[in-house]
């Protein structure tokens, strides 16, 4: 399937809207709710052919890397199923500390946390906790997905005390021609069709084509970075994994005290 955007990204829009599966911008979020609602069942068992069994061990090194420690309170955005939720709770010593929220109720139904942990519906363009309420909040490969980064991040900013950081974890496409290449294959054509002799649900290997359709329009980590600076946080660095490679990116940054 072809990436058929019509336009430039805005400066705040994760990326173009892709024609191929949705007519614009207005209706996204209702394809992506679907889409996710639609294969949430199958959501852990590909995420595992993915990231080949390392995606565990990843989160919860980023989260450290980011500043996570015992203690803290956390918010999980975009929490789906519950990958990066988990690691969290471990790191923090306390599961009722961690709270995830996310707009597919599918999702959270498949959601695998220690007891203790709240999820509930939200947006990360509309978060349904107050001011100043957390230490510390992730984002899992959900970056992408949402309609605005500028108004998602300064939600980020406003539920953050003073002092809280954030880990943002995405996928970009390499900038060499070969790591993009490499890339795009095992993306478009591997994990699609591994997708559809694995999965259960007839969406699956439609949304791992687009999950790949995402990351290669994506605004590059730049682009994202300055966003989180326009938005308030300091400290704001691009930490990029797999050096060969160099496509999971971990967006790091703190709230000025």
């Amino acid at each position: 399937m072809e990436n058929n955007s019509y336009a430039p990204p805005t400066a705040t829009a994760p990326h173009s809207p892709l024609t191929a599966y949705y007519a614009g911008a207005d209706e996204k979020d209702q394809f992506v709710q679907e889409m996710f609602n639609s294969t949430a069942s199958d959501y852990d068992r590909i995420e595992t052919i993915l990231a080949l069994g390392t995606g565990r061990w990843y989160r919860g090194q980023a989260l450290k890397r980011a500043g996570l420690a015992p203690g803290m309170r956390v918010l999980d955005v975009g929490v789906g199923t519950g990958l990066v939720a988990r690691e969290a709770a471990q790191i923090v010593g306390d599961a009722s500390l961690v709270a995830g929220i996310d707009p597919c109720p599918g999702m959270m139904k498949q959601a695998n946390v220690p007891h203790g942990v709240y999820l509930s519906l939200g947006r990360a363009e509309e978060i349904p906790y107050g001011d100043a309420s957390f230490d510390f909040l992730s984002m899992g490969y959900a970056l992408r997905h949402i309609s605005d980064l500028s108004v998602a991040f300064r939600e980020f900013y406003r539920v953050l005390k003073p002092g809280g950081r954030i880990c943002l974890l995405e996928i970009s496409a390499p900038t060499s021609a070969w790591g993009r290449f490499c890339l795009r294959g095992y993306m478009k054509l591997v994990v699609p069709t591994i997708a559809a002799v694995v999965g259960r649900q007839r969406n699956t290997r439609r949304l791992w084509q687009y999950y790949w359709d995402t990351i290669e329009a994506c605004v590059p980590p730049g682009r994202v970075a300055e966003t989180l600076q326009g938005a308030g946080f300091s400290e704001v660095r691009v930490y990029s994994d797999l050096k060969a490679m160099q496509f999971f990116s971990e967006y790091q940054g703190i709230k000025p005290i």
